[in-house]
């Protein structure tokens, strides 16, 4: 889930004239440009191309977004949607009109040149409705140079992959029951058992891993997915699964499987959504937290955004865990109410590595043998997703 902070401007919006004018007139260090307007439903708008070019700066398309730096600041368009995400605190601004994709460019508002540049860079830009100019002081605004290319990994990997493990519960969270597991040996302490393994396997292949938790401590629910930053590519979160006493076939019952953010809400997907959520009783304060309506919309764009990617990774854990694990591969679920996804704003995964209310998989968990194996499988995994990744966003670098 996005988590953005809407910013109310609080100031006036300056007078504006009583018709849009037909161009604007951009006057910078580099010299004067024209910058024709294009009434879209009526509403002004201007070229996002010409208007990198005129600023110094650069426009770039993907993914249902257009991503605008300038003067060292992004602005983010999700295309068709009323607002623009300013970057790298994320602060969501409202706007008029949306930002739309017209033939081979992008149109943005006027209202962006006219007010919100000027706002948040008062220092750099002013516009004067009057006489439709928008003026650039002081030297050329810094423009990031693309990225470097670099050499690839051994494993074919590019350099500078972060990858965020989540070892499930902790301290007086135990996680679920465990009948089959040793005795002293709760759920927490398998998860952070695998999750040191998976680190040492990940950072083997030059990605590097931030932990939520290295010891026996409980970050919160909600704060943990959070980790998984803009430079964070996936978040993975392990557990151990079990059956309630009421269900006959308790016992008989193994298997992994992984749940991700969405709407094909199953009842075993909830069933283990609802499991997890319990661990919300311990985040004193936070189970009740109320959630606006904003939030809800900018979640459903996250979780549509990284759907298809959770999806992809999803799928390469449950393959790589079937290798090594006797138990059933019971597949990739979607559920919406699962609390430490929802925070998520990168693709995010949580796996469920086994029963502990089934006696083979408590083996597999517990032992020393199974838990690397599980670990090896599971940075396998990262690994091919992060190629396939590398693949779909067109990443390069030299031979």
């Amino acid at each position: 889930m996005l988590a953005l902070t809407l910013l109310l401007l609080s100031t006036p919006a300056p007078k504006r004239p009583s018709a849009a004018p037909t161009a604007i007139f951009v006057v910078t260090p580099r010299g004067q440009s024209r910058l024709p307007i294009v009434l879209v439903d009526g509403a002004p708008m201007l070229q996002a191309g010409a208007l990198a070019t005129s600023l110094g700066g650069r426009l770039s398309v993907g993914d249902g977004w257009a991503d605008l730096l300038v003067a060292t600041l992004d602005f983010r368009f999700l295309l068709d949607a009323p607002f623009v995400v300013r970057g790298p605190e994320e602060i969501l601004l409202p706007l008029a009109a949306p930002a739309v994709a017209r033939e081979q460019d992008i149109l943005l508002p006027l209202q962006f040149v006219a007010e919100v540049l000027p706002r948040i860079l008062r220092e750099r830009y002013s516009y004067d409705p009057i006489s439709a100019r928008f003026t650039e002081s002081g030297p050329p605004p810094l423009v990031r140079a693309p990225p470097r290319q670099v050499p690839r990994l051994p494993n074919g990997l590019l350099p500078g992959h972060v990858v965020v493990v989540d070892p499930g519960h902790g301290a007086e969270d135990p996680g679920n029951p465990a009948p089959f597991f040793p005795r002293g040996l709760k759920e927490k302490h398998v998860n952070l058992q695998i999750g040191l393994l998976l680190r040492t396997e990940l950072e083997r292949q030059g990605i590097t891993v931030r932990m939520t938790r290295v010891a026996d401590t409980r970050p919160k629910l909600r704060d943990r997915a959070r980790l998984c930053s803009d430079d964070c590519d996936l978040f993975v979160s392990l557990h151990v699964d079990a059956l309630p006493k009421s269900r006959r076939d308790r016992e008989s019952v193994s298997g992994f499987h992984t749940l991700i953010i969405g709407e094909e809400n199953t009842e075993d997907a909830d069933r283990v959504a609802r499991m997890e959520n319990e661990a919300l009783r311990y985040d004193r304060g936070d189970a009740d937290a109320p959630t606006d309506a904003l939030g809800f919309v900018l979640r459903d764009l996250q979780m549509n955004e990284h759907l298809r990617e959770s999806a992809a990774a999803g799928a390469l854990v449950q393959e790589h865990l079937a290798q090594v694990h006797p138990g059933e591969n019971r597949g990739v679920r979607q559920t919406n109410i699962l609390a430490v996804l929802n925070t998520a704003r990168r693709p995010a995964l949580l796996v469920e590595m086994g029963f502990s209310t089934n006696r083979s998989d408590s083996r597999v968990l517990t032992s020393v043998a199974g838990q690397r194996a599980l670990a090896k499988a599971l940075a396998a995994a990262v690994v091919d997703y992060l190629k396939g990744y590398e693949r779909r966003a067109g990443l390069v670098a030299t031979p």
